[in-house]
């Protein structure tokens, strides 16, 4: 028995890379399975459900049960669509798994609004537009567990990712007043931050031969295999008491990240002005200040 034995997941963007490993570790885990994926390309054009049909014959050859779906995330009747189907087809649903996503990087002030808009559009909307067309199915049931996918790019920082970086952290207040606002219902909502390697990763032109040791490395040691079992874990009632919490995925490692609290406050009974603030925060706050590195520069060692 394993521990979504009974259970039905809906996974978005499971037609390659972490969503499908999501998708083949959930059946091993006995669930039943609604792989969405629309087949589109990195940046987000064109339509196939080959990657998500072949999924699915992935799963029937092994016995395990499946569907593939097509309908883009970023469509309200679409993710409704989608809940439907996995509802119809095996009975129930207890799990969504957001993991679709696309990619437009250009550097900020290169950044034009389409390039903005279309991963906006993929990463958060498409967040909230499936969670909300699950969630009331959940409420009812008194039981749900929502899986989101955030990034460093966005909770630690990236160069050329400022669209990314947004809807990421996006979905990281998504989940959280998920979370609040459900669990007085049974809902459950979660965020993972993966590092593994995909096409979204092999995407980043190299620049070095220090960094094509770098992803050399990676390649190696961080796979999209080894994120699927904290999503399992976080979709399943065993992780009944986890919820509202930000997770990375390393290689072997899992971490628990932080989220933002006050560190330090500054006090001043007559009040501030700019000239005050001007000889105080520096001098006071310097040490807590966050430093301007990003993913690359904070996680400076190699997967283990």
């Amino acid at each position: 028995m394993g521990v979504l034995e009974g259970k039905v997941c809906l996974i978005t963007g499971g037609g390659r890379g972490i969503g499908r490993e999501v998708a083949l570790a959930m059946v091993k885990a006995g669930a039943a399975v609604l792989v969405n994926d629309p087949g589109a390309s990195l940046g987000g054009e064109g339509h196939d459900l080959a990657p998500a049909e072949a999924v699915v014959r992935e799963i029937a050859a092994s016995g395990g049960r499946a569907a593939a779906n097509a309908d883009s995330v970023t469509d309200g009747a679409g993710a409704r669509r989608m809940v439907a189907e996995a509802v119809e087809r095996f009975g129930r649903l207890d799990a969504v798994v957001n993991v679709a996503g696309i990619l437009r990087d250009a550097m900020f002030h290169k950044m034009d609004e389409a390039q903005w808009r279309a991963v906006i559009d993929v990463h958060l909307n498409g967040s909230f537009l499936v969670s909300r067309a699950a969630v009331e199915r959940f409420r009812a049931q008194q039981a749900g567990s929502l899986v989101h996918f955030t990034s460093t790019s966005g909770l630690v920082g990236n160069i050329g990712q400022a669209n990314y970086a947004a809807a990421k952290m996006g979905i990281v207040g998504l989940s959280r007043s998920i979370a609040l606002e459900g669990q007085r219902y049974g809902v459950r909502s979660n965020c993972v931050s993966p590092f593994a390697w995909t096409r979204m990763v092999e995407a980043i032109p190299v620049q070095s031969e220090a960094q094509l040791r770098a992803f050399e490395k990676f390649r190696a040691h961080a796979t999209a295999a080894q994120v699927a079992p904290l999503v399992v874990y976080l979709a399943s009632e065993a992780a009944k008491a986890v919820s509202g919490q930000i997770f990375g995925v390393r290689g072997n490692e899992i971490y628990l990240m932080s989220q933002p609290r006050p560190i330090r406050s500054l006090h001043r009974g007559d009040g501030w002005t700019p000239e005050r603030l001007a000889e105080t925060l520096v001098p006071a706050l310097s040490r807590e200040l966050t430093p301007l590195e990003g993913t690359n520069e904070y996680f400076a060692w190699d997967p283990i």
